[in-house]
């Protein structure tokens, strides 16, 4: 596709354990900015496909979409490429694919790793939302149904952790309900709540067995990053006899949901650009005023005990060198801002963007801190954020 325009700009993000290239593409009209800060000033759709390598529909949907986009002529989907710019890595898990393994080569779960960024594909995904700021963050899986309770063709999933600023969680909410499951329906598809059994015959819920709030999971780590993040899911279970004969037909239909859904995003994208734009602006000035609870724990649906609440939170955290040594880098690739101080220290400060984010990473009583740095109650200056000392 990049061979066969100008629209369409492939570059390498970064190298896993078996040495296999992870790749983004990025998608314009005329042609995709070859600059991320000019991608990160406007708006941008960030596509992730294939987290899990047995999980291959969701890859085979961002490939076909990347062509579609790539080589359309019809003036809407022009229109919608000059405004926003497509971000796909339509194989985040390249390792994994070729195993045919949920894991990575060094059998790490990436999906849980977006917090502690330990593994090179985790590491990868990180650096595009630092350095690109998509407004959209859209997670592509698939599940294995238990009949009767939890079948349907497609699944979503918006931001549980408590710490998704509420214009974030409302426009994912919106995302999922208002487009991408009615999109998907309108196609011919069933459509659920991820992690959730209902009953056949009321619909109503019965159990929930997936689909919590935390912070490591992409969906989440999104939310707290201030973008609109959505996981979606097609069921990989054949339940059909014509599913069950030939699994082609089953692949199709896996393959075909997830377009549909596509297809919703998309749509809703182009729509309420201004408004997704006005939400995450928001999001990302609030921490500027460093105020509020930050939490440890809990989820939208489970509200946090005390233990998980920081009601009066630190301004900051104190490193010393050689914690920062041990995790400036992933401080970085966070995009989290630090200040050092002459002693060798480092401040990082909750007066930044990213604000509930800092805590997750660097408090004792966070579930996995990446250190237990020393909390701060009075900081000199914190309005530093944006600031970084260069890394070797």
């Amino acid at each position: 596709m990049e061979a066969a325009g100008d629209r369409a700009r492939v570059r390498r993000i970064g190298t896993t354990g078996q040495r296999r290239p992870i790749r983004l593409v990025a998608i314009g009209a005329p042609a995709a900015p070859a600059d991320p800060a000019r991608i990160a000033r406007g708006s941008s759709v960030l596509l992730i496909c294939g987290q899990h390598g047995d999980e291959p529909a969701g890859r085979e949907a961002c490939l076909s979409t990347v062509r579609d986009l790539a080589l359309a002529e019809d003036r809407r989907t022009r229109r919608f490429l000059a405004r926003t710019t497509v971000l796909v890595v339509p194989d985040a898990n390249p390792d994994g694919r070729a195993a045919d393994s949920r894991w990575n080569a060094e059998g790490a779960d990436i999906n849980r790793d977006h917090l502690a960024l330990r593994t090179a594909e985790a590491r990868a995904i990180a650096r595009v939302l630092r350095d690109y700021r998509p407004e959209i963050v859209y997670d592509l899986h698939e599940y294995g149904a238990t009949d009767p309770y939890y079948v349907k063709d497609v699944l979503t999933l918006w931001p549980r952790n408590p710490n998704t600023a509420h214009p974030m969680r409302r426009e994912a909410r919106a995302l999922s309900d208002s487009a991408v499951r009615p999109a998907a329906e309108r196609a011919g598809y069933t459509t659920g709540t991820y992690g959730l059994w209902t009953d056949p015959a009321t619909g109503a819920p019965l159990q929930q067995v997936a689909g919590d709030g935390q912070a490591r999971i992409l969906r989440n780590t999104a939310g707290i990053k201030h973008a609109v993040g959505l996981l979606v899911e097609s069921r990989v279970t054949p339940l059909t006899e014509a599913e069950r004969s030939d699994p082609a037909v089953n692949n199709r239909r896996r393959v075909r949901s997830h377009r549909a859904a596509l297809a919703g995003l998309l749509d809703f994208a182009a729509r309420h650009r201004d408004r997704i734009a006005a939400a995450t602006h928001r999001a990302r000035s609030a921490g500027y005023r460093d105020r509020g609870t930050v939490f440890l724990g809990g989820a939208d649906n489970l509200p946090p005990g005390d233990l998980d609440r920081l009601t009066d939170p630190p301004c900051g955290y104190r490193l010393s060198a050689v914690q920062y040594q041990g995790v400036g880098d992933e401080l970085a690739l966070h995009g989290i801002a630090v200040r050092p101080d002459r002693d060798g220290t480092v401040l990082v400060p909750l007066r930044q963007p990213l604000r509930a984010l800092v805590p997750l990473l660097l408090d004792a009583r966070a579930a996995s801190p990446l250190t237990a740095a020393r909390p701060l109650k009075s900081c000199r200056d914190t309005t530093t954020a944006g600031r970084q000392r260069p890394l070797a």
